[in-house]
Protein backbone atom coordinates (compact mmCIF):
# COMPACT_ATOMS: atom_id res chain seq x y z
CA UNK A 1 0.00 0.00 0.00
CA UNK A 2 1.52 3.19 -1.02
CA UNK A 3 2.21 5.99 1.29
CA UNK A 4 -0.59 8.30 -0.76
CA UNK A 5 -3.35 5.72 0.15
CA UNK A 6 -1.90 5.06 3.98
CA UNK A 7 -2.21 8.85 3.88
CA UNK A 8 -5.41 9.48 1.93
CA UNK A 9 -7.44 7.03 4.21
CA UNK A 10 -6.06 8.29 7.54
CA UNK A 11 -6.99 11.51 6.39
CA UNK A 12 -10.97 10.31 5.85
CA UNK A 13 -10.40 8.99 9.23
CA UNK A 14 -9.32 12.28 10.75
CA UNK A 15 -12.11 13.98 9.20
CA UNK A 16 -14.95 11.76 10.41
CA UNK A 17 -13.11 12.10 14.04
CA UNK A 18 -13.60 15.99 14.07
CA UNK A 19 -17.21 15.27 13.10
CA UNK A 20 -17.73 13.21 15.93
CA UNK A 21 -16.04 14.96 18.55
CA UNK A 22 -18.60 18.09 17.52
CA UNK A 23 -21.00 16.99 19.64
CA UNK A 24 -20.61 18.19 23.66
CA UNK A 25 -23.50 16.89 24.66
CA UNK A 26 -26.64 15.12 23.64
CA UNK A 27 -28.90 16.54 21.43
CA UNK A 28 -31.88 18.27 23.18
CA UNK A 29 -33.99 19.31 20.03
CA UNK A 30 -34.11 19.67 16.83
CA UNK A 31 -33.35 22.88 17.04
CA UNK A 32 -29.88 22.34 18.33
CA UNK A 33 -29.47 19.45 15.87
CA UNK A 34 -30.09 21.56 13.23
CA UNK A 35 -28.73 25.02 14.11
CA UNK A 36 -27.06 24.87 16.83
CA UNK A 37 -29.01 26.50 19.24
CA UNK A 38 -28.62 29.54 17.06
CA UNK A 39 -25.70 30.57 18.99
CA UNK A 40 -22.12 30.55 16.72
CA UNK A 41 -20.12 33.42 16.19
CA UNK A 42 -18.72 34.90 13.08
CA UNK A 43 -15.93 32.84 12.52
CA UNK A 44 -17.92 29.41 12.93
CA UNK A 45 -20.54 30.55 10.82
CA UNK A 46 -18.03 31.74 8.10
CA UNK A 47 -16.34 28.05 7.91
CA UNK A 48 -19.93 26.96 7.88
CA UNK A 49 -20.93 29.23 4.91
CA UNK A 50 -17.67 28.56 3.08
CA UNK A 51 -18.11 24.88 3.25
CA UNK A 52 -21.15 25.11 1.25
CA UNK A 53 -18.73 27.21 -1.65
CA UNK A 54 -15.30 25.07 -1.63
CA UNK A 55 -16.97 21.60 -2.81
CA UNK A 56 -15.62 19.18 -5.47
CA UNK A 57 -17.09 21.36 -8.28
CA UNK A 58 -14.75 24.23 -7.09
CA UNK A 59 -11.69 22.04 -6.70
CA UNK A 60 -12.12 19.51 -9.71
CA UNK A 61 -15.18 20.74 -11.33
CA UNK A 62 -13.83 24.61 -12.55
CA UNK A 63 -10.99 22.70 -13.77
CA UNK A 64 -12.46 20.46 -15.79
CA UNK A 65 -14.94 23.48 -17.02
CA UNK A 66 -11.82 25.18 -18.31
CA UNK A 67 -11.20 22.48 -20.41
CA UNK A 68 -14.31 22.00 -22.06
CA UNK A 69 -15.43 25.36 -22.99
CA UNK A 70 -12.62 27.50 -21.89
CA UNK A 71 -13.62 31.46 -20.77
CA UNK A 72 -17.06 30.38 -20.63
CA UNK A 73 -15.86 28.65 -17.30
CA UNK A 74 -15.63 31.97 -15.31
CA UNK A 75 -18.95 32.76 -14.92
CA UNK A 76 -18.81 30.54 -12.17
CA UNK A 77 -16.36 33.31 -10.18
CA UNK A 78 -18.27 35.98 -9.73
CA UNK A 79 -22.00 35.16 -9.57
CA UNK A 80 -21.18 34.50 -5.36
CA UNK A 81 -19.46 37.61 -4.24
CA UNK A 82 -22.35 39.91 -6.38
CA UNK A 83 -25.00 38.04 -4.75
CA UNK A 84 -23.64 38.63 -1.18
CA UNK A 85 -24.46 42.50 -2.09
CA UNK A 86 -27.52 41.46 -1.85
CA UNK A 87 -27.99 39.37 0.89
CA UNK A 88 -26.34 41.62 3.26
CA UNK A 89 -29.55 43.25 3.24
CA UNK A 90 -31.92 39.72 2.64
CA UNK A 91 -29.57 37.57 4.99
CA UNK A 92 -30.49 39.61 8.51
CA UNK A 93 -33.96 39.78 7.71
CA UNK A 94 -34.16 35.76 7.17
CA UNK A 95 -32.53 35.72 10.71
CA UNK A 96 -34.44 38.00 12.59
CA UNK A 97 -37.98 36.15 11.28
CA UNK A 98 -36.68 32.95 11.82
CA UNK A 99 -35.52 33.51 15.45
CA UNK A 100 -38.65 35.28 16.53
CA UNK A 101 -40.83 32.43 14.72
CA UNK A 102 -38.77 29.35 15.80
CA UNK A 103 -38.32 28.94 11.84
CA UNK A 104 -35.55 25.96 11.56
CA UNK A 105 -35.69 25.42 7.54
CA UNK A 106 -36.37 27.18 4.14
CA UNK A 107 -39.79 25.71 3.98
CA UNK A 108 -40.85 26.43 7.42
CA UNK A 109 -40.08 30.60 6.83
CA UNK A 110 -42.93 29.99 3.58
CA UNK A 111 -45.08 28.27 5.36
CA UNK A 112 -45.39 30.44 8.28
CA UNK A 113 -44.92 33.61 6.57
CA UNK A 114 -48.01 33.07 3.81
CA UNK A 115 -49.67 30.58 6.30
CA UNK A 116 -49.97 27.83 4.28
CA UNK A 117 -49.04 24.62 4.93
CA UNK A 118 -49.48 23.77 0.73
CA UNK A 119 -46.41 26.31 0.19
CA UNK A 120 -44.30 24.63 2.89
CA UNK A 121 -44.98 21.04 1.71
CA UNK A 122 -44.01 22.01 -2.25
CA UNK A 123 -40.79 24.04 -1.00
CA UNK A 124 -39.76 20.88 1.09
CA UNK A 125 -40.36 17.85 -1.38
CA UNK A 126 -39.17 19.86 -4.14
CA UNK A 127 -36.21 21.35 -2.37
CA UNK A 128 -34.94 17.92 -1.02
CA UNK A 129 -35.52 17.02 -4.98
CA UNK A 130 -33.25 19.14 -6.23
CA UNK A 131 -30.67 18.52 -3.07
CA UNK A 132 -30.29 15.07 -3.64
CA UNK A 133 -28.69 15.51 -7.39
CA UNK A 134 -25.94 17.56 -5.81
CA UNK A 135 -25.73 14.85 -2.49
CA UNK A 136 -25.14 12.55 -5.27
CA UNK A 137 -22.34 14.64 -7.01
CA UNK A 138 -20.68 15.04 -3.63
CA UNK A 139 -20.13 11.14 -3.71
CA UNK A 140 -19.07 10.95 -7.41
CA UNK A 141 -16.47 13.64 -6.64
CA UNK A 142 -15.46 11.68 -3.73
CA UNK A 143 -15.08 8.44 -5.77
CA UNK A 144 -12.89 10.50 -8.31
CA UNK A 145 -10.84 11.85 -6.27
CA UNK A 146 -9.94 8.26 -3.80
CA UNK A 147 -9.18 6.59 -7.76
CA UNK A 148 -7.19 9.45 -9.32
CA UNK A 149 -4.98 10.30 -6.28
CA UNK A 150 -4.22 6.41 -5.73
CA UNK A 151 -3.85 5.34 -9.35
CA UNK A 152 -6.82 3.09 -8.67
CA UNK A 153 -4.63 1.33 -6.22
CA UNK A 154 -7.21 0.99 -4.12
CA UNK A 155 -10.67 -0.69 -4.78
CA UNK A 156 -12.98 3.33 -5.47
CA UNK A 157 -16.19 1.99 -4.39
CA UNK A 158 -15.35 0.42 -1.26
CA UNK A 159 -13.26 4.02 -0.41
CA UNK A 160 -16.30 5.47 -1.51
CA UNK A 161 -19.01 3.72 1.02
CA UNK A 162 -15.86 3.95 3.66
CA UNK A 163 -16.08 7.65 3.83
CA UNK A 164 -19.85 8.27 3.15
CA UNK A 165 -20.41 6.14 5.99
CA UNK A 166 -18.59 7.83 8.09
CA UNK A 167 -20.07 11.06 7.58
CA UNK A 168 -23.54 9.49 8.07
CA UNK A 169 -22.29 8.42 10.61
CA UNK A 170 -20.99 12.15 12.29
CA UNK A 171 -24.07 13.60 11.55
CA UNK A 172 -26.36 10.89 13.01
CA UNK A 173 -24.37 11.89 16.23
CA UNK A 174 -23.50 15.54 16.02
CA UNK A 175 -25.82 17.37 13.87
CA UNK A 176 -24.30 21.17 12.34
CA UNK A 177 -22.04 20.82 15.26
CA UNK A 178 -19.96 18.34 13.45
CA UNK A 179 -20.68 19.79 10.34
CA UNK A 180 -18.89 23.23 11.81
CA UNK A 181 -16.11 21.62 13.33
CA UNK A 182 -14.87 19.46 9.77
CA UNK A 183 -15.40 22.93 7.62
CA UNK A 184 -12.61 24.24 10.15
CA UNK A 185 -10.49 21.01 9.01
CA UNK A 186 -11.39 21.03 5.73
CA UNK A 187 -11.20 24.73 4.72
CA UNK A 188 -7.65 25.26 6.59
CA UNK A 189 -6.70 22.26 4.05
CA UNK A 190 -7.68 23.70 1.03
CA UNK A 191 -6.76 26.98 1.49
CA UNK A 192 -3.11 25.44 1.98
CA UNK A 193 -3.27 22.65 -0.57
CA UNK A 194 -4.58 25.39 -3.30
CA UNK A 195 -1.93 27.57 -2.46
CA UNK A 196 0.76 24.93 -2.53
CA UNK A 197 -0.51 23.67 -6.15
CA UNK A 198 -0.54 27.81 -7.31
CA UNK A 199 3.08 27.42 -6.84
CA UNK A 200 4.16 23.49 -7.28
CA UNK A 201 2.16 22.78 -10.48
CA UNK A 202 3.01 26.11 -13.19
CA UNK A 203 6.88 25.61 -12.17
CA UNK A 204 6.76 21.52 -12.51
CA UNK A 205 4.97 22.03 -16.22
CA UNK A 206 5.98 25.27 -16.94
CA UNK A 207 9.02 26.05 -15.39
CA UNK A 208 7.32 29.28 -13.47
CA UNK A 209 4.76 30.56 -12.26
CA UNK A 210 2.92 30.55 -15.69
CA UNK A 211 -0.31 29.17 -16.41
CA UNK A 212 0.14 28.62 -19.76
CA UNK A 213 -1.97 31.44 -20.83
CA UNK A 214 0.55 33.33 -23.08
CA UNK A 215 0.56 30.45 -24.90
CA UNK A 216 -2.80 29.47 -25.05
CA UNK A 217 -3.17 33.19 -26.79
CA UNK A 218 -1.15 32.23 -29.35
CA UNK A 219 -2.03 28.48 -30.39
CA UNK A 220 -5.84 28.10 -29.17
CA UNK A 221 -7.28 32.27 -28.43
CA UNK A 222 -10.88 30.59 -28.72
CA UNK A 223 -10.17 29.02 -25.30
CA UNK A 224 -9.70 32.86 -23.81
CA UNK A 225 -13.13 33.98 -25.11
CA UNK A 226 -16.62 33.69 -24.43
CA UNK A 227 -17.81 30.43 -27.01
CA UNK A 228 -20.36 30.79 -29.59
CA UNK A 229 -23.03 28.15 -29.85
CA UNK A 230 -24.41 25.97 -26.84
CA UNK A 231 -21.90 27.71 -24.39
CA UNK A 232 -22.48 31.24 -26.04
CA UNK A 233 -23.06 34.77 -24.63
CA UNK A 234 -26.80 34.16 -23.83
CA UNK A 235 -25.78 30.63 -22.09
CA UNK A 236 -23.03 32.36 -19.73
CA UNK A 237 -25.35 35.39 -19.21
CA UNK A 238 -28.16 33.73 -18.68
CA UNK A 239 -26.09 30.89 -16.26
CA UNK A 240 -24.88 33.52 -14.13
CA UNK A 241 -28.00 35.52 -13.81
CA UNK A 242 -29.58 32.25 -12.69
CA UNK A 243 -26.94 31.28 -10.05
CA UNK A 244 -26.33 35.34 -8.73
CA UNK A 245 -30.48 34.88 -7.85
CA UNK A 246 -30.43 31.60 -6.03
CA UNK A 247 -27.87 32.71 -3.96
CA UNK A 248 -28.64 36.22 -3.07
CA UNK A 249 -31.99 35.12 -2.22
CA UNK A 250 -30.76 31.60 -0.24
CA UNK A 251 -33.22 30.00 -2.61
CA UNK A 252 -31.25 26.10 -2.18
CA UNK A 253 -32.54 24.74 1.18
CA UNK A 254 -28.87 23.88 2.40
CA UNK A 255 -27.91 27.47 2.91
CA UNK A 256 -30.15 27.96 5.50
CA UNK A 257 -28.83 26.25 8.64
CA UNK A 258 -25.38 27.88 8.35
CA UNK A 259 -27.86 30.99 7.72
CA UNK A 260 -30.06 30.73 11.28
CA UNK A 261 -26.58 29.21 13.28
CA UNK A 262 -25.62 32.99 13.73
CA UNK A 263 -26.02 34.33 17.07
CA UNK A 264 -26.65 37.84 15.77
CA UNK A 265 -27.53 40.08 12.86
CA UNK A 266 -24.02 41.43 13.15
CA UNK A 267 -22.68 37.90 12.32
CA UNK A 268 -24.92 37.60 9.68
CA UNK A 269 -23.51 40.61 8.07
CA UNK A 270 -19.86 40.66 9.43
CA UNK A 271 -19.76 36.62 7.80
CA UNK A 272 -20.92 38.68 4.31
CA UNK A 273 -18.19 40.87 4.21
CA UNK A 274 -15.56 38.27 4.70
CA UNK A 275 -16.93 35.42 2.62
CA UNK A 276 -15.74 36.67 -0.60
CA UNK A 277 -11.71 36.41 0.33
CA UNK A 278 -12.96 32.38 -0.64
CA UNK A 279 -13.93 32.95 -3.99
CA UNK A 280 -10.65 34.90 -4.57
CA UNK A 281 -8.89 31.47 -4.02
CA UNK A 282 -11.57 29.96 -6.47
CA UNK A 283 -9.80 31.36 -9.23
CA UNK A 284 -6.79 29.91 -9.30
CA UNK A 285 -8.09 25.87 -10.04
CA UNK A 286 -9.41 27.73 -13.10
CA UNK A 287 -6.39 29.30 -14.47
CA UNK A 288 -4.89 25.63 -13.77
CA UNK A 289 -7.27 24.41 -15.97
CA UNK A 290 -4.99 25.92 -18.90
CA UNK A 291 -1.85 24.79 -17.51
CA UNK A 292 -3.52 21.29 -17.55
CA UNK A 293 -5.04 21.51 -21.24
CA UNK A 294 -1.30 22.28 -22.61
CA UNK A 295 0.20 19.33 -20.10
CA UNK A 296 -3.09 16.76 -21.63
CA UNK A 297 -4.55 18.44 -24.24
CA UNK A 298 -8.26 18.95 -24.79
CA UNK A 299 -9.50 15.60 -25.08
CA UNK A 300 -8.62 14.91 -21.60
CA UNK A 301 -11.21 14.17 -18.88
CA UNK A 302 -10.99 17.69 -17.31
CA UNK A 303 -12.28 16.46 -13.88
CA UNK A 304 -9.34 14.31 -13.15
CA UNK A 305 -6.64 16.99 -14.32
CA UNK A 306 -6.07 18.53 -11.07
CA UNK A 307 -5.83 15.38 -9.17
CA UNK A 308 -3.37 14.47 -12.05
CA UNK A 309 -1.40 17.59 -12.19
CA UNK A 310 -0.98 17.31 -8.43
CA UNK A 311 0.12 13.71 -8.77
CA UNK A 312 2.84 14.43 -11.41
CA UNK A 313 4.14 17.40 -9.45
CA UNK A 314 4.59 16.15 -5.73
CA UNK A 315 5.60 13.31 -3.27
CA UNK A 316 3.39 10.96 -2.61
CA UNK A 317 2.99 11.97 1.16
CA UNK A 318 1.97 15.35 -0.52
CA UNK A 319 0.00 13.86 -3.04
CA UNK A 320 -1.73 12.18 0.22
CA UNK A 321 -2.66 15.22 1.86
CA UNK A 322 -4.12 16.47 -1.16
CA UNK A 323 -6.39 13.66 -1.11
CA UNK A 324 -7.22 14.33 2.13
CA UNK A 325 -8.10 17.46 1.30
CA UNK A 326 -10.25 17.08 -2.05
CA UNK A 327 -12.36 14.49 -0.34
CA UNK A 328 -13.07 16.76 2.47
CA UNK A 329 -14.70 18.86 0.05
CA UNK A 330 -17.18 16.31 -0.59
CA UNK A 331 -17.42 14.59 2.63
CA UNK A 332 -18.25 18.11 4.67
CA UNK A 333 -20.81 19.57 1.88
CA UNK A 334 -22.15 16.33 1.66
CA UNK A 335 -22.64 16.14 5.63
CA UNK A 336 -24.10 19.51 5.36
CA UNK A 337 -26.54 18.75 3.19
CA UNK A 338 -27.87 15.53 5.08
CA UNK A 339 -28.21 17.96 7.87
CA UNK A 340 -30.44 20.37 5.39
CA UNK A 341 -32.22 17.21 4.00
CA UNK A 342 -33.73 15.96 7.05
CA UNK A 343 -35.02 18.34 8.75
CA UNK A 344 -36.75 19.25 5.71
CA UNK A 345 -38.83 16.11 6.11
CA UNK A 346 -39.12 15.87 9.12
CA UNK A 347 -40.63 19.97 9.88
CA UNK A 348 -42.58 20.27 6.33
CA UNK A 349 -43.05 16.77 4.56
CA UNK A 350 -43.98 14.35 7.19
CA UNK A 351 -44.81 17.28 9.84
CA UNK A 352 -43.73 14.86 12.42
CA UNK A 353 -45.19 16.18 16.20
CA UNK A 354 -42.92 16.10 19.37
CA UNK A 355 -39.16 17.06 20.21
CA UNK A 356 -38.29 13.12 20.64
CA UNK A 357 -40.06 11.98 17.75
CA UNK A 358 -38.82 14.48 15.41
CA UNK A 359 -35.25 13.78 16.79
CA UNK A 360 -35.82 9.82 16.33
CA UNK A 361 -37.22 10.13 12.58
CA UNK A 362 -34.51 12.84 11.99
CA UNK A 363 -31.88 10.48 12.41
CA UNK A 364 -34.30 7.92 10.27
CA UNK A 365 -34.21 10.54 7.54
CA UNK A 366 -30.37 10.86 7.21
CA UNK A 367 -29.63 7.43 7.18
CA UNK A 368 -32.44 6.82 4.61
CA UNK A 369 -31.46 9.74 2.28
CA UNK A 370 -27.88 9.26 2.75
CA UNK A 371 -27.59 5.60 1.84
CA UNK A 372 -30.09 5.91 -0.95
CA UNK A 373 -28.01 8.24 -2.43
CA UNK A 374 -25.09 6.23 -1.54
CA UNK A 375 -26.50 3.52 -3.42
CA UNK A 376 -27.91 5.25 -6.63
CA UNK A 377 -24.68 6.73 -7.19
CA UNK A 378 -22.93 3.24 -7.21
CA UNK A 379 -25.62 1.29 -9.03
CA UNK A 380 -27.09 4.06 -11.18
CA UNK A 381 -24.94 7.18 -11.56
CA UNK A 382 -26.81 8.41 -14.87
CA UNK A 383 -30.23 8.80 -12.65
CA UNK A 384 -29.35 11.42 -10.56
CA UNK A 385 -26.85 12.88 -12.45
CA UNK A 386 -29.36 14.02 -15.14
CA UNK A 387 -31.57 15.63 -12.51
CA UNK A 388 -28.23 17.66 -11.39
CA UNK A 389 -29.28 20.54 -14.03
CA UNK A 390 -32.51 21.55 -11.92
CA UNK A 391 -30.33 21.86 -8.54
CA UNK A 392 -30.00 26.05 -9.61
CA UNK A 393 -32.50 26.31 -11.85
CA UNK A 394 -35.24 24.40 -9.92
CA UNK A 395 -34.51 25.66 -6.83
CA UNK A 396 -34.54 29.39 -7.74
CA UNK A 397 -38.60 28.92 -8.54
CA UNK A 398 -38.96 29.89 -4.70
CA UNK A 399 -37.59 32.96 -5.22
CA UNK A 400 -40.49 35.41 -5.98
CA UNK A 401 -42.19 33.61 -2.74
CA UNK A 402 -38.66 34.33 -0.62
CA UNK A 403 -38.98 37.71 -1.92
CA UNK A 404 -42.41 38.48 -0.84
CA UNK A 405 -41.90 36.96 2.31
CA UNK A 406 -39.02 39.34 3.15
CA UNK A 407 -40.78 42.65 1.86
CA UNK A 408 -43.98 43.01 3.50
CA UNK A 409 -45.14 45.70 2.03
CA UNK A 410 -45.86 43.60 -1.24
CA UNK A 411 -48.23 41.49 0.38
CA UNK A 412 -48.72 38.29 -1.49
CA UNK A 413 -51.35 36.44 -1.51
CA UNK A 414 -50.55 32.65 -1.27
CA UNK A 415 -52.83 31.60 -4.17
CA UNK A 416 -50.59 33.45 -6.54
CA UNK A 417 -47.20 32.47 -4.78
CA UNK A 418 -48.69 28.83 -5.23
CA UNK A 419 -49.55 29.18 -8.62
CA UNK A 420 -46.08 31.00 -10.09
CA UNK A 421 -44.27 28.34 -8.26
CA UNK A 422 -45.84 25.44 -9.89
CA UNK A 423 -45.56 26.81 -13.29
CA UNK A 424 -42.47 27.88 -13.00
CA UNK A 425 -41.40 24.42 -12.19
CA UNK A 426 -43.66 22.86 -14.97
CA UNK A 427 -41.55 25.14 -17.10
CA UNK A 428 -38.26 24.34 -16.10
CA UNK A 429 -38.78 20.29 -15.81
CA UNK A 430 -40.52 20.11 -19.37
CA UNK A 431 -37.74 22.11 -20.67
CA UNK A 432 -35.04 19.73 -18.70
CA UNK A 433 -36.84 16.21 -19.40
CA UNK A 434 -38.57 16.69 -22.88
CA UNK A 435 -37.86 17.50 -26.58
CA UNK A 436 -39.88 20.99 -25.91
CA UNK A 437 -36.48 23.16 -25.84
CA UNK A 438 -37.14 26.84 -25.07
CA UNK A 439 -35.00 29.87 -26.23
CA UNK A 440 -30.99 29.08 -25.73
CA UNK A 441 -30.85 30.19 -22.10
CA UNK A 442 -30.88 28.44 -18.78
CA UNK A 443 -34.21 26.88 -18.00
CA UNK A 444 -34.47 28.73 -15.06
CA UNK A 445 -34.54 32.31 -16.44
CA UNK A 446 -37.28 30.55 -18.96
CA UNK A 447 -39.38 28.99 -15.64
CA UNK A 448 -38.37 32.22 -13.49
CA UNK A 449 -39.97 34.47 -16.32
CA UNK A 450 -43.24 32.17 -16.17
CA UNK A 451 -43.28 32.35 -13.05
CA UNK A 452 -43.41 35.61 -12.09
CA UNK A 453 -45.99 36.09 -15.27
CA UNK A 454 -48.24 33.60 -13.57
CA UNK A 455 -47.54 35.09 -10.32
CA UNK A 456 -48.59 38.80 -11.20
CA UNK A 457 -51.71 37.65 -13.69
CA UNK A 458 -53.07 35.62 -10.35
CA UNK A 459 -51.79 38.15 -7.83
CA UNK A 460 -54.60 40.90 -10.08
CA UNK A 461 -57.25 38.46 -10.16
CA UNK A 462 -57.45 37.80 -6.63
CA UNK A 463 -57.37 41.88 -5.72
CA UNK A 464 -59.53 43.07 -8.48
CA UNK A 465 -62.51 40.23 -7.67
CA UNK A 466 -61.78 41.49 -3.74
CA UNK A 467 -64.58 42.82 -2.12
CA UNK A 468 -64.85 46.38 -1.38
CA UNK A 469 -65.75 47.27 2.59
CA UNK A 470 -68.87 49.41 2.24
CA UNK A 471 -68.35 52.60 3.16
CA UNK A 472 -71.44 54.59 5.26
CA UNK A 473 -71.72 57.73 4.70
CA UNK A 474 -71.47 60.15 8.03
CA UNK A 475 -74.96 61.44 9.10
CA UNK A 476 -75.73 65.20 8.15
CA UNK A 477 -75.15 68.06 10.61
CA UNK A 478 -78.30 68.86 12.34
CA UNK A 479 -79.26 72.20 11.31
CA UNK A 480 -80.71 74.46 14.49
Amino acid sequence: MSTTVVVGLLGMIIIAAFGFMGRRRPVKNIEEWTVGGRNYGVLTAWVLQAGETFTTFTFLGTVGLVVSIGASAFYAIPYVPLAYIAMYWVGPKIWRKAKELGYLTQADFLRGSYNSPTLGWLAAFFGILFLLPYLQLQITGLGIVISVATGGEINENYAIVMAFVLVIGFVLWSGIRGVALTSYLKDLLMIVVVLVLTFVVPFHFRGGLDFGVEEILDSMPDLLFVQHGETGVAWVISSMAISIIGVMFYALPHTWPALMSGRSEKVVRQNLIYLPIYNMLACIPMLLGYTAILAFGLSQDGDLAMLKMAAASLPDWLTGIVLVAAASTAMVPGAALLNAIAPLAVQNVFMIKGEKNKIAYNRIFVVVFGLGALVLALTIPSLLGMMLLLTYSGSTQVVPAILGAVIPRIKLHKASVISGLCSGLFIVLLFTFSPIHGPNINEGISGLAVNIVVLAVVEFAIRANRPRPSVIPEPAEEVV
